[in-house]
């Protein structure tokens, strides 16, 4: 009947939420890792000279009429 509806919703909701939690804590670990890496090797990682803004990557703007 209803109990097991009402069972059943709040059960989905409960599972629901651990796994939204462990996805989190999964890439916030992978993410932390990451980062260490990337301190711990900035020759690999060094910024380019010739980087473009957004406005050199887009073509210039002409209206049609």
């Amino acid at each position: 009947g209803v109990h097991r509806q009402v069972l059943f919703a709040s059960l989905g909701c409960f599972v629901g939420y651990q796994l939204v939690k462990r996805t989190e804590y999964v890439y916030a670990k992978v993410d932390r890792e990451l980062l260490e890496y990337i301190r711990h090797h900035p020759v690999d990682f060094h910024a380019s000279a010739d980087k473009k803004r957004i406005g050199q990557l887009l073509e210039d703007f002409h209206p049609v009429r």
